[in-house]
């Protein structure tokens, strides 16, 4: 059975985007609005998907089927499985108390919760999106900004917001290389055009956290380190994506900004310490530094589960580790009923073309592994007997089990449209805009990612579209493919994957929609800003384009 996609059943495209926005509206008005509880919210998206899919797409049902189990499965693997061995990391920091000495030495730095949320939300979490991407960054951070004291709304809005700027190239530059495959346009000018578009709001996004957090006013008190953090990664993302690559550029550059902040502390210090309202006044912060910081050891064995982690993620990031572990253990299953059966057509591509649809069962080379042997070797290395590592990994399966099931349905959800059509619909109706294009291109990004949860899925989803748009109207293809991908790194705070891997590490299962709400309006106006950006590259400034 073969079946190709339709994307106008209505005969009118603006209606029938309407009707394609159904299950996305349905799921984030749910969650946002309704308070129904994740889990729900994601079923009713997925049945509404299923309906609109088959009823009005004229998708056959055992395709539209076909095409949500296989988002099920993405869902649990490897997505489900990296957030619950990231948990179990975690799980295991706080079970043996090694977590409260990595708050004793963050604190011993930095007690300045701005800071804190600087250095953990945007710079750490920018190596780890560099190095694994796929929700890892968020599940790590928002974990160790609630170990530190953090409240689980703030931990979580941070750790979104924060994973931002980065998402572009992360994994190694996946989403990059995915582009490029996918719209045939020179890998290295599209790593340089995202390199000269993101740097923008690599400086403004530790400013905005910031003052998400705690206001303007406490925002002007700590701008030298905003801007510390925020240039010196900018930089090194400008220079590296230009001149070497997409594959190291997030690595290279949460590095420098990490080291960047702690030197600037060592000569800086905000002149007052800010805390959360609910938490004990300070002062100064001269009566926190004073308290007895943690011996080198002791810190060393604190920050060992990390240390391991950042090592191996790395290592598992690596394309000649991945392949070694690939030749060892991989496991490619055509998904029945689905693979080469849906066939994209013109104009979202250039000739008709067969949808894969292939679960890669990777389990030895998937981030979530190198994650749970982090948690195994730290485990041991600290003592831990082997029947005690089980135990606690059983406790973290326990404590997210709810929350697996809801990122495989949201997955399901987004795998339906996807193969469905019904993303594609929406896609056009952006392409429709004319000589505002440019504005909207970064916002179809946007919009990928949130159907997606993937800046990758969304490259591969709309890339070639806006190759071809971009064409049509006469404006850089270049431009407008790497538009795709800055734009998309916005919608990584409200896709329904990452709203739940938030509010899993800061233990607010059934809080998804109120991390929306949170989160949602940074998301639209930093994608708006994408989008001012792009429309002044496309006509004022055109030379910019590679």
């Amino acid at each position: 059975m073969t079946w190709t996609q339709i994307y106008d059943p209505l005969g009118h495209l603006f209606f029938s985007a309407l009707l394609a926005a159904l299950p996305v509206l349905v799921l984030l008005g749910s969650l946002a609005f309704f308070r129904v509880k994740a889990h729900h919210a994601a079923l009713a998206g997925l049945l509404s998907a299923l309906l609109v899919a088959t009823l009005v797409y004229r998708m056959p049902a055992p395709l539209a089927c076909a095409a949500a189990l296989n988002g099920a499965a993405f869902g649990l693997f490897p997505i489900g499985w990296i957030v619950l061995c990231a948990i179990f990391v975690y799980d295991l920091t706080v079970a043996t108390g090694k977590f409260e000495i990595v708050k004793q030495t963050i604190a011993h730095l930095a007690s300045d919760r701005r800071i804190q949320a600087l250095l953990i939300a945007f710079s750490f979490g920018a190596f780890l999106e560099g190095a694994a991407g796929f929700g890892t960054p968020v599940a790590i951070s928002a974990a160790m900004l609630i170990g530190l004291g953090f409240k689980p709304l703030p931990a979580a809005a941070l750790a979104l917001i924060g994973n931002t700027a980065p998402v572009a190239f992360g994994a190694l530059g996946t989403p990059i290389i995915a582009l490029a495959k996918v719209t045939g346009l020179p890998l290295e000018q599209l790593s340089a055009m995202v390199g000269r578009q993101l740097p923008f709001f690599s400086v403004l996004v530790p400013f905005w956290l910031i003052w998400a957090m705690a206001g303007r006013r406490a925002m002007w008190e700590v701008w030298p380190a905003c801007l510390t953090a925020g240039l010196s990664f900018a930089i090194v993302q400008f220079l590296v994506s230009n001149y070497h690559g997409p594959w190291v550029v997030d690595i290279a550059g949460a590095i420098v900004s990490i080291l960047a902040l702690v030197l600037l502390l060592r000569f800086w210090q905000p002149r007052t310490l800010w805390r959360f309202p609910e938490e004990e006044a300070f002062a100064s912060p001269l009566a926190q530094r004073a308290r007895r910081a943690p011996s080198h050891r002791e810190a060393l064995l604190a920050w060992l589960p990390w240390a391991i982690l950042s090592l191996l993620v790395f290592l598992w990031g690596l394309p000649q580790i991945k392949v070694w572990l690939n030749t060892i253990a991989l496991v490619q299953l055509p998904v029945p009923w689905l693979d080469q059966a849906i066939l994209r057509a013109p104009p979202v591509v250039r000739a008709p073309k067969a949808e894969e649809a292939v679960f890669v069962f990777n389990w030895l080379s998937a981030t979530g592994t190198s994650l749970l042997l982090a948690g195994i070797i730290s485990g041991l290395l600290l003592g831990v007997r082997p029947a005690e590592l089980v135990q606690i990994f059983l406790k973290t399966l326990q404590r997210v089990r709810f929350s697996l099931l809801t990122i495989a349905a949201m997955l399901a959800l987004g795998f339906t449209t996807r193969f469905g059509g019904l993303d594609a619909t929406m896609g056009l109706a952006f392409a429709s805009t004319g000589w505002l294009f440019p504005f909207f291109s970064p916002l179809l990004g946007w919009l990928g990612v949130a159907l997606t949860g993937s800046d990758t899925s969304s490259n591969v989803l709309f890339g070639n579209l806006q190759q071809i748009t971009a064409q049509q109207l006469g404006f850089s293809p270049v431009l407008a493919a790497a538009a795709n991908s800055s734009g998309g790194v916005m919608g990584k705070m409200i896709d329904a994957q990452s709203l739940v891997v938030a509010s899993v590490a800061t233990g607010q299962h059934d809080h998804e929609g109120e991390i929306l709400r949170h989160v949602f309006w940074h998301s639209l106006a930093l994608a708006v800003l994408v989008g001012v950006l792009v429309l002044l590259q496309a006509y004022a400034f055109p030379q910019v384009a590679p």
